[in-house]
């Protein structure tokens, strides 16, 4: 990429990153050019859809989650790692307001942008959930896709009652007691 060229990448990531933060996924691609100093065109030249700027807005969240999953990999106690590790998912999410609603629409469309970068977080929440339920602490029954359209519903919920501070805490536990093997 050429320097102007990636000048004008670097800022139009910045400005949306600061416009999704502000004003949810919904935020105006016309207002985040013109804050970049940038036409219309030249963002869809770097990012040809809403789905591929969230995308790469969305990366460094990745890449922390990513980060996180493999230090939360060998702890001792696989269910307190998977929890931890979905209420770090439910904290990114709610960072952007409409993220969940977002991720949630590409779960099952593995072309999209989007969806390319929640595949490594598939993989990595795989990896968490696997263990746990090898110890016999979560359901063998439960796959990661339905855990995961369970956080972002809980991130969808947080953002709609953003004056109660516990209701994540309150619905994760409550989606862990579902998550538990019955004990005759």
């Amino acid at each position: 990429m050429r320097a102007d060229a990636r000048r004008n990448y670097d800022r139009l990531l910045s400005e949306a990153r600061s416009a999704f933060a502000a004003h949810g996924t919904d935020a105006s691609l016309e207002d985040v050019a013109r804050r970049a100093g940038v036409g219309i065109g030249t963002l869809y030249r770097h990012f040809p859809n809403r789905h591929a700027l969230l995308s790469a807005v969305f990366e460094d969240a990745v890449s922390d989650l990513l980060a996180r999953a493999r230090e939360l990999g060998g702890a001792a106690e696989p269910c307190t790692a998977l929890v931890t590790w979905l209420r770090e998912m439910v904290e990114h999410a709610v960072e952007y307001r409409g993220l969940s609603r977002a991720l949630m629409s590409v779960t099952n469309n593995n072309g999209s942008a989007l969806s390319r970068c929640s595949d490594p977080i598939r993989e990595a929440g795989t990896t968490l959930l696997t263990r746990a339920q090898q110890q016999g602490t979560i359901r063998n029954d439960v796959a990661i896709t339905d855990l995961l359209q369970l956080t972002h519903a809980i991130a969808l919920a947080a953002e709609e009652s953003p004056g109660d501070p516990h209701l994540t805490d309150r619905l994760l536990n409550l989606t862990l007691k579902g998550l538990k093997p019955a004990h005759p």
